[in-house]
């Protein structure tokens, strides 16, 4: 049996981050993943949805030339182009991946892991044992239980589209609904977003709320609301839907399932070694990483908290220097966490909603807000409009949230995160000088 200072299983952006860190402080690691080296994000997430987000933005900016004197003429698009690219970029991030393993001496092993008994995990017929394992497994999108559902595909099927449909229904009110909805309208499929409600993006405040529905009508996004799928089924035309309330909708050619992800636990033997999960199939684990079971660790989506990838990989990296670096108070702090929708515009958040600093500081609460036609549109016939707001409390009016909708959104949250972690004050937003003309500057000269 060989044995081991650390065994992380899965290989996506948690299990890489803590095995490479552990491995630069002289563990002996193995790495255990059946799949693609780089996990969801990699392969199936993050980096092939910014890549056709890119692409459904230029199309859209493509529509703008004209305001700008261009006279262009669009024959249309090659998806079958962009998807061969796209895989050939993440063949190469594969690649550097790989690399980067056997430079720090991490001994890759290419199967499922599952307990064979306490700290010990069994791939392909042979046992691996180690003082500390890690179990990084990520999660999978969840289809839901109704006659039919299988005619449709998850965010997994739509990374695997080598045709663009004609049309689709994405059913879902989350980010990943939100996001895919938006790349199709944008590369010119027609698109129904159905939703149980009559919201979406309900984690996010108001403001971005309302900016995103106004962004997906605007572009041509049809919005069905109160729409609870309890049947699919397919005639000549293609895929329908039909609700619990009778209604129907369709048809299409294709269906997105966006409701949701569970954690990826099944198939682990976690009994085994004595892990629990929680009532979703998540490992339940403390602030520090720990399951219930000595020795074994778990982190990122297979947790089922804050499942994004840069928390991830923070968690690994901090897993990592605590385990194995001596940094004996090393941990994650989940609270300022920064995110993004890549939607059209994109939306950014960092911090408290209105909704939450007010049930948190009561009238403590001060929020400022802007509303704004950014330059790009200065000149346009169509001129959508930014938001912008920040949620401060207390006296010294500490910024406690900031949420952006609009251009270049995704981009200057970042440095507003680091400004609300350092415990930055409307004070300080107000004495810092602004870049002019920019959108960013809006934060600095709200009144």
């Amino acid at each position: 049996m060989d044995k081991f200072d650390l065994i992380v299983v899965g290989a996506g952006s948690g299990g890489l981050a803590a095995a490479q860190r552990a491995a630069e402080y002289g563990a002996r690691v193995a790495l255990l993943e059946s799949g693609r080296l780089g996990g969801t994000c990699v392969n199936r997430g993050c980096v092939p949805k910014k890549i056709m987000w890119h692409a459904a933005e230029l199309a859209r900016e493509l529509g703008h030339g004209g305001d700008y004197g261009f006279d262009l003429a669009v024959n249309g698009h090659d998806f079958a182009e962009l998807v061969s690219r796209r895989e050939r970029y993440i063949r190469r991030l594969n690649g550097i991946y790989a690399s980067n393993l056997e430079r720090r001496g991490v001994h890759s092993v290419s199967g499922h892991g599952a307990f064979s008994a306490p700290r010990v995990l069994r791939v392909n017929g042979e046992d691996y044992s180690a003082e500390r394992i890690l179990i990084a497994t990520g999660g999978a999108p969840i289809v839901p239980a109704i006659p039919g559902a299988e005619l449709g595909i998850t965010s997994d099927g739509f990374f695997e589209l080598e045709r663009r449909p004609a049309s689709a229904a994405v059913v879902g009110a989350g980010y990943i609904a939100v996001e895919l909805a938006g790349i199709l309208r944008g590369l010119g499929t027609e698109v129904t977003l159905h939703l149980r409600r009559d919201s979406l993006l309900r984690s996010f405040d108001e403001i971005l709320q309302q900016a995103c529905l106004e962004g997906l009508a605007g572009s041509g996004v049809r919005i069905a609301t109160g729409f609870v799928p309890a049947a699919v089924e397919r005639d000549a035309e293609g895929l329908r839907l039909t609700a619990v309330s009778g209604e129907r909708s369709g048809p299409f050619n294709a269906l997105v399932w966006a409701v949701g992800r569970r954690p990826l636990t099944s198939g682990l033997n976690l009994d085994i070694a004595g892990v629990q999960c929680d009532g979703r199939g998540a490992i339940e684990v403390d602030e520090w990483q720990e399951t219930t079971a000595p020795g074994v660790f778990a982190l990122g989506d297979v947790t089922g908290h804050h499942e994004l990838t840069p928390v991830a990989i923070a968690s690994g990296r901090r897993w990592a220097d605590r385990q194995f670096g001596g940094m004996s108070e090393r941990r994650m702090d989940y609270r300022n966490i920064p995110t993004v929708v890549f939607a059209h515009p994109p939306l950014g958040a960092v911090g408290l909603t209105e909704e939450e600093a007010r049930e948190a500081y009561g009238d403590a609460v001060r929020c400022y807000r802007v509303e704004f036609v950014p330059l790009f549109y200065g000149i346009s016939e169509n001129k959508p409009k930014a938001r912008m707001k920040l949620v401060t409390a207390g006296e010294e009016e500490r910024v406690v949230g900031c949420h952006l909708a609009g251009p270049g959104a995704d981009e200057m949250l970042q440095g507003f995160a680091v400004a609300i972690r350092m415990g930055a004050c409307k004070s300080d937003l107000d004495d810092t000088v602004a870049i002019h003309p920019t959108a960013a500057e809006e934060l600095v000269t709200m009144r």
